[in-house]
């Protein structure tokens, strides 16, 4: 992070340690302002909401629209956090189906809406492990299906500062949708994983209903003043965003000059197939003291994009270990 927005964090949160004898906005109305600046789109804050995470977004999200006796459906392989959040809230968790390649249709989204009528649809895209993002056509296709059954969509954009530049967000699709929400988190992109900010924009109405189901004055002061200090420096935080999209695009063209399978990626990792033994080279590279993910599909590994320096490490170590 540079050190002009740790300073900028500092100062803010020294403001806030003023006056940690009393209870933060429980509206946190000037995170919500700046977030909704940000997104753009005719947002407003009304329209904003946010949490400890976008976990806890999301868990808020199945604590106000499902619960006991009630769905939520998603497509596997996807976020594994997504069935865990629904045991927690008793919420049955449907588990949807990919096509082979691990993309999803418009057709075959909304027909297993329609087949499983779910109260709650969770679409991750960019997609978590695979990295692919959704088209607007297959967002829009669930939200028809889903609307019919009147359920709920959430598209969890986690990722997504980090889409290519052809791909659209579903925060165009929000107007006029009051059963669609998309979430985001400021932990990825803003590299603030550790503060623990996440948020939704959607109709107010939707924020509302959220409003029922959160603790009391859930975001500290701390918290709100880390987060408004980021995002009053919003571009040299995603000033990043664009050198890691060139180390992730270097990973993808270099995997297929291997001979590898890696997906098209939106997001700051890459999941790649057409391993042999995938364990055995996940095992050798962390021997050479460079870690990545084994999601447990067969064939396939996910790389996450860092420094130059360390992508280079990665695919030369990789290179090696392919032709032994």
């Amino acid at each position: 992070m540079p050190q002009t927005v740790i300073d900028a964090i500092a100062q803010e949160v020294t403001k806030a340690a003023a006056t940690l004898n009393r209870y933060p906005d429980r509206e946190f109305v000037e995170l919500r302002e700046l977030l909704a600046a940000y997104l753009g789109h005719g947002l407003n804050r009304e329209n904003i909401w946010a949490a400890n995470g976008s976990n806890e977004v999301l868990q808020q999200i199945l604590q106000a629209f499902g619960g006991p006796g009630r769905s939520i459906l998603s497509f596997d392989p996807t976020y594994s956090m997504y069935p865990l959040l629904a045991s927690g809230t008793d919420t049955r968790y449907i588990s949807g189906v990919r096509a082979a390649d691990f993309t999803l249709s418009a057709e075959s989204a909304a027909a297993q809406v329609y087949e499983h009528k779910p109260n709650i649809v969770f679409l991750c895209s960019p997609n978590n492990p695979t990295g692919t993002a959704l088209t607007l056509e297959v967002i829009e296709s669930v939200y028809e299906a889903a609307s019919e059954l009147n359920a709920m969509v959430i598209v969890d954009e986690a990722y997504a500062e980090f889409s290519l530049a052809s791909t659209k967000s579903a925060l165009t699709l929000l107007p006029g949708r009051q059963r669609l929400i998309v979430t985001r988190t400021m932990s990825k992109a803003f590299g603030l994983a550790g503060a623990r900010v996440g948020y939704l924009a959607a109709a107010p109405e939707v924020t509302d209903a959220i409003r029922l189901v959160r603790l009391p004055y859930h975001l500290s002061a701390v918290t709100q003043a880390t987060a408004i200090a980021a995002l009053k420096n919003i571009d040299l935080l995603l000033a990043q965003v664009e050198e890691i999209k060139s180390q992730r695009d270097r990973i993808v063209s270099t995997l297929k000059e291997l001979g590898l399978k890696p997906s098209v990626s939106d997001s700051n990792f890459v999941f790649f197939g057409g391993l042999e033994d995938p364990h055995a080279i996940w095992q050798g590279l962390l021997d050479s003291g460079i870690i990545i993910r084994d999601n447990g599909i067969p064939g396939t590994l996910r790389v996450t994009a860092g420094t130059e320096a360390e992508t280079t490490a990665f695919l030369e170590r990789l290179t090696q270990l392919l032709a032994a």
